[in-house]
């Protein structure tokens, strides 16, 4: 969010006509819960060209990079990685230390980038130890976009609910019955 330290999330991996639509929620998901971008193997370019056009309609920011190699960039992320596995602590006994972490404890010019890789397939095992955090979103299977969505809910105590986009072509206007998308300049 802005003003505040980078949240990136690294999708690891991408199986074409597989992964399609997994690839492109975790994408959409990581931009309307309050991440800065979403980084993608470089085989997912059709997520990619998605999750562009709905930042383009409902806006941002929100950047998608396509890289070759996610691994490399695990392990190269200048600030602290968050893995989410079902096999790691619970994020409610971790969440606090993130976010301390993250706000630098208090220091105004302190603060790491914060990484949220989420998977596909098997995970090497490298990432495990390359993260500084393997979280849980309850250790049981579910979808990879739920433990996204949770845990950025989380890391952001919800202030991401009420984020204001810039640059948005259309706005959906909260209804308690039925669908409205209005341009966005209007009231």
């Amino acid at each position: 969010m802005q003003g505040e330290p980078e949240v990136a999330v690294c999708r690891l991996a991408h199986r074409p006509g597989r992964d399609d639509r997994m690839t492109t929620h975790v994408g959409l998901t990581a931009r309307a819960l309050g991440a800065d971008r979403v980084i993608y193997p470089d085989n997912a370019d059709q997520s990619r060209r998605t999750v562009e056009d709905i930042t383009g309609r409902f806006g941002g920011p929100f950047e998608v990079e396509l890289v070759e190699s996610t691994s490399r960039i695990v392990r190269n992320w200048d600030g602290s990685v968050v893995h989410l596995t079902m096999y790691g602590e619970r994020v409610q006994d971790v969440e606090e230390e993130i976010r301390a972490v993250r706000a630098g404890d208090g220091d105004a010019d302190a603060g790491d980038p914060l990484l949220v890789v989420v998977g596909s397939e098997k995970v090497s095992f490298d990432i495990y130890e390359t993260a500084d955090w393997n979280v849980a979103v309850t250790n049981q299977p579910h979808s990879e976009v739920a433990g996204l969505a949770v845990f950025l809910d989380r890391l952001f105590d919800g202030r991401e609910l009420d984020r204001e986009w810039a640059d948005a072509e259309s706005r959906v206007v909260p209804m308690e019955t039925g669908k409205r998308v209005v341009p966005a300049d209007e009231e």
